[in-house]
């Protein structure tokens, strides 16, 4: 197993999960008929993955833990995030394990489905884990792919408690992806467990419905409530989003943009909503700052449609600012 170089400095969010190859549609086919199979480019992927270079393109600090293959896929995968500004040296390249790939197609609207071949932590276990990166981290976020294997979700867990007993920020992504689950129950199981454990987790509109059977946010966003948790965002993907807190429930709207591929959309989101969040921890869970921080993750998830790929695709501070005008 490869570590890659040690960064310097401590990053302010660690990203943990799965990284992994996005093949995506490399463009239209005037021959291919309908249902056919056209070629495809690769592109880097992973939720957690994503999250940290949207968070560096962004201008934070970021570190990304996971595990991949010591393959030339792999090496790819270390490359795409270290050219976004991630620290990958906790990112193990391991020998003997397969790189996790998805392939990717899309519809006329640019909406996306994911073929996923192979496991999606590539054997990520307890042994990974760099326990003075997460207690020396200002947030830890990961995702719900982490707790499908059990040594994955072992490891996951213990770092979620380790940064929850140092007083670090915890943020969960539902990103519910149902083919990869043994059942719907154990997938509902597991991802309201990591919703437990968190203090800003991220759910869309359909992984809402699924956890509490309805789609509507405060009553949804209330069922799923717990004393620790700070922020509940559920995105709406091009009608914006809705924050909920202990004490509001507010609807944030977004922005008209000419859609070519959603891939990567939720993750540009999160990733701006935490470093909005991380500009200023203290007041950044009231009303008045979560309009302005929802604004703005809505901007950067909205961009990220107007490209291809997800990492590719995240836009920086300057990009967003500008649609927001």
């Amino acid at each position: 197993m490869t570590a890659l170089p040690q960064g310097d400095g401590v990053a302010d969010a660690l990203c943990m999960g799965e990284v992994l190859i996005d093949f995506m549609p490399a463009g239209p086919d005037p021959d291919l008929r309908p249902g056919g199979i056209g070629s495809f480019t690769p592109a880097a992927g992973g939720a957690p993955a994503n999250v940290a270079a949207g968070l560096a393109r962004l201008g934070v600090r970021s570190a990304f833990l996971g595990r991949t293959a010591a393959d030339s896929f792999g090496r790819f995968l270390a490359r795409s995030l270290a050219d976004a500004g991630v620290d990958v040296s906790r990112l193990r390249l391991a020998d003997g394990a397969r790189t996790p790939v998805a392939f990717v197609s899309l519809d006329e609207e640019g909406e996306r489905e994911f073929l996923f071949y192979g496991e999606p932590m590539a054997g990520f276990s307890s042994a990974d884990l760099d326990l003075e990166a997460v207690e020396g981290t200002r947030l830890l976020h990961s995702g719900s792919i982490g707790m499908i294997d059990p040594a994955a979700r072992e490891a996951s867990l213990l770092a979620v408690e380790t940064a929850r007993r140092h007083g670090r920020l915890v943020s969960f992504d539902a990103n519910l992806r149902p083919a990869l689950w043994p059942d719907r129950e154990t997938a509902e199981r597991m991802i309201r467990q990591g919703i437990a454990a968190a203090d800003i987790v991220k759910l869309s509109d359909e992984e809402l419905s699924f956890l509490t059977g309805t789609a509507d946010p405060a009553e949804g966003g209330r069922s799923l409530w717990h004393d620790g948790l700070r922020l509940l965002a559920v995105t709406h993907g091009r009608d914006g989003c809705t924050f909920v807190t202990r004490d509001a429930c507010e609807h944030v709207p977004g922005m008209a943009v000419a859609t070519v591929d959603t891939t990567g959309a939720g993750d540009a989101f999160v990733a701006a909503l935490l470093a909005g969040i991380l500009e200023d921890v203290g007041t950044a869970f009231t009303p008045d700052r979560l309009r302005g921080i929802c604004r703005f993750a809505n901007g950067a998830g909205a961009l990220s449609t107007t490209a291809h790929g997800a990492i590719p695709s995240l836009p920086d501070r300057e990009a967003v600012n500008r649609l927001l005008g």
